[in-house]
């Protein structure tokens, strides 16, 4: 049964009545990158982000397949990472197109309006082309490309973030039905019933 068709999503909790605890953070990120030294001129350069580990491998890890490639860990303030994967071989031009917001992209953080706009100042100065500040309620950001087409925001968190991105799980619920009853349809013409269903191999929809 579908949420349009009355069925209820539950969050899970792991912590609750289990062992398990809630993923504690981000690791890494991944993208690919055309060409390792150009990733490190914006992520370092300009991005401020130092390159802090870099990994060669001569196959693909798990298949065994020779395909040397290079990945790319750039170090966040909290101690994460970007990370970037250099594979010319199966890399196609393609790959570098910019990429539409909707499909991908990566969003860091900064403390306030104040450091955003330095950043943004920064960025331009070393001639890339950063735009903004746009205002979306919970944070206020500015936008640009990296050498891969990938579209970096940055953003800071408004007075309005806990408001709108810590509701309740019936005020959650409650828009992710709304949400699925009114493009429910449109979804099935595009992609059928099955596919939307679909939770695992082993359980079927209900």
């Amino acid at each position: 049964m579908s949420a349009a068709q009355g069925h209820t999503p539950t969050t899970a909790q792991p912590g609750s009545g289990s062992s398990l605890k809630r993923v504690r953070g981000i690791n890494h990120v991944a993208y690919r990158c055309r060409d390792a030294d150009q990733t490190r001129w914006f992520y370092e350069e300009v991005l401020g982000l130092p390159l802090v580990g870099v990994v060669v491998d001569e196959k693909v890890p798990g298949l065994g397949h020779d395909l040397p490639y290079m990945h790319l860990f750039f170090e966040l303030g909290n101690g994460e990472y970007v990370a970037f994967f250099d594979q010319p071989a199966s890399a196609t031009p393609g790959h570098f197109e910019r990429v539409d917001s909707f499909d991908r992209h990566l969003a860091m953080e900064v403390k306030d309006e104040a450091e955003l706009l330095a950043w943004q100042a920064r960025i331009n100065s070393r001639g890339v082309s950063c735009l903004g500040p746009l205002d979306h309620g919970f944070v206020k950001s500015v936008y640009m490309y990296d050498p891969n087409g990938l579209q970096v925001e940055l953003t800071y968190r408004t007075p309005e973030f806990d408001r709108m991105l810590r509701q309740d799980a019936e005020a959650v619920n409650t828009s992710m039905r709304a949400w699925a009853e009114r493009f429910r349809a449109e979804k099935e013409r595009k992609f059928g019933a099955a596919a939307i269903d679909q939770r695992s191999r082993h359980q079927p929809a209900r």
